[in-house]
């Protein structure tokens, strides 16, 4: 395979797993606006759940457009799986 095309290969990798990962973000914005409108979620729990979601996405996107694609893919091929939803929740000091 030439350099070219593993270079895109690897690219197309990257994309396909930040769309899905992506998703799964949306995912969880989703089920907290239906809890919101149910009443179990307050304004205040929403809004943490939005920053959740923007801080958790803005990890991703990091991790898949900073620096190599090739890397970015490698890892992601090779690596265990990364919990975003979790990357971008608060620590509690």
């Amino acid at each position: 395979m030439s350099e070219k095309a593993a270079r895109q290969q690897a690219r197309q990798l990257v994309a396909a797993y930040h769309e899905a990962e992506l998703a799964e973000l949306v995912a969880h914005v989703a089920g907290a606006i239906d809890q919101f409108r149910d009443g179990d979620l307050d304004p205040f729990d929403m809004d943490r759940v939005l920053f959740q979601y923007s801080r958790a996405a803005k990890e991703l996107w990091k991790y898949c457009n900073l620096g190599n694609v090739e890397v970015a893919a490698r890892y992601i091929r090779e690596d265990p799986a990364i919990d975003w939803w979790e990357r971008g929740a608060l620590r509690e000091r």
